[in-house]
């Protein structure tokens, strides 16, 4: 059976601002060759996932679009991989409606079959999040 590794928020993050360089370059290093010359599958989850999105939006200003493109591109780039798959990246390419907090949320939920409540009446919007009630009189 194949190794399977999750990375911590502090990896995806360095992955993502590649900063400091000689950390970064170190980084992309062990990571390939873990996957090269041990086959092993690195994964993010999806709360790594929006910790990555949070701290680089608030330590390192990156907007909202490029840090969900640098994630894909992360996620995409053959070192680390979504946890949850395509709808992973799917859920990074949209860019309006429910937010990626929001999707991500759904993703976690829907993976274990179980369906979502909320207050929100965007994110009721996805497939399978349900308005526990209506906050609008």
């Amino acid at each position: 059976m194949r190794r399977r590794c999750g990375i911590d928020t502090s990896i995806l993050v360095r992955l993502l601002v590649a900063e400091p360089e000689k950390e970064f370059q170190r980084c992309v290093a062990e990571l390939r060759s873990l996957v090269e010359s041990e086959n092993v599958e690195i994964l993010a989850s999806n709360q790594v996932i929006g910790e990555a999105y949070v701290a680089v939006r608030h330590h390192y200003g990156v907007g909202k679009k490029e840090a969900r493109t640098a994630l894909s591109q992360v996620m995409q780039s053959g070192l680390v991989a979504p946890l949850h798959g395509k709808p992973v990246l799917d859920a990074l390419a949209v860019t309006g409606g429910p937010g990626l907090f929001d999707r991500l949320i759904a993703l976690d939920y829907g993976t274990a079959g179980v369906e979502v409540l909320t207050l929100d009446r965007k994110m009721s919007s996805l497939t399978d999040v349900s308005l526990l009630f209506s906050t609008t009189a």
